[in-house]
């Protein structure tokens, strides 16, 4: 050991200089804007339901100019601060669980046929949101590289952010489920605001209002109202997603004319399915 003097006097031997490591500091964080307005911007993402008959006419299975008319609709209701992702049925093509229940066909291949009938749906409605101007991109629960990506959550919310519309396609990727239940389990998994479930009806009524003249339609239900009401709105896989995540369901007619864009900003219309005693 070297000798190391105790006299105070005597000053003890210098110890060799190093070169401190340099301390790579991070950058400052940037102030968070504390305004009340900053609330306003908040952004929204929803999921948008759709049924294939949506994009069918009379006489045609899949209409061109019907799949064009609702572009247009979903493009108006774009924004910086909405994030919106679709899931469409593929009923205008082919239902599996009819052709399965008839005994014509086994369940399984039934079903799988029925997801490939919302790819043809995700594409068509792909081509006409891009031919009107809006980035979309189509993910498939079904590998399908030549013609889609594949469902990947992550890749999903990063388009999301992107702003991109995206699509989910061929449904779960399982028989037995149908587009209803792909909806919810898609909503959640992306933290969906609500899911707008547009259909031919212009709400939730307690009775069928093509039967009943009297039937009463619901401005605000919920869950709990709809399950004793045992009302319709999905199927129970679905409806129990929806309800066990609390995301609200808001089931409008998609065919009056400004209903998409009054969901879409949160405005009443139709019937608002909520989380309640």
């Amino acid at each position: 050991m070297p000798f190391r003097s105790h006299n105070p006097l005597v000053p003890s031997p210098r110890p060799s200089k190093k070169t401190k490591p340099k301390i790579s500091r991070l950058p400052e964080p940037a102030p968070r804007d504390e305004s009340p307005d900053n609330s306003s911007c908040k952004t929204r993402r929803l999921l948008l339901k759709l049924s294939g008959e949506t994009l069918a006419e009379s006489g045609n299975h899949l209409s061109t100019a019907v799949t064009r008319r609702l572009a247009h609709q979903i493009r108006e209701i774009l924004s910086p601060s909405l994030q919106l992702a679709i899931v469409i049925g593929g009923g205008n093509i082919w239902r599996g669980a009819p052709a399965s229940g008839e005994g014509r066909m086994d369940r399984n291949t039934a079903d799988y046929m029925g997801m490939l009938a919302t790819v043809i749906n995700s594409l068509a409605l792909q081509d006409a949101l891009e031919y009107v101007g809006v980035e979309t991109r189509v993910l498939t629960a079904i590998e399908m590289n030549n013609v889609a990506e594949p469902f990947i959550r992550r890749r999903a919310l990063r388009h999301l952010e992107k702003g991109r519309v995206v699509i989910f396609a061929a449904g779960t990727g399982h028989p037995f489920f149908s587009t209803d239940t792909t909806a919810a389990l898609r909503a959640s998994e992306i933290g969906a605001d609500a899911l707008l479930k547009a259909t031919k009806v212009d709400g939730i009524y307690d009775s069928d209002p093509e039967t009943n003249p009297r039937a009463h339609r619901f401005e605000t239900i919920t869950y709990g109202d709809a399950l004793r009401r045992r009302l319709q709105i999905m199927d129970s896989t679905a409806f129990s997603l929806c309800m066990d995540n609390k995301i609200p369901i808001v089931v409008f007619d998609v065919f009056r004319e400004g209903n998409l864009l009054a969901a879409a900003q949160g405005r009443p219309v139709g019937t608002r399915v909520i989380a309640g005693e």
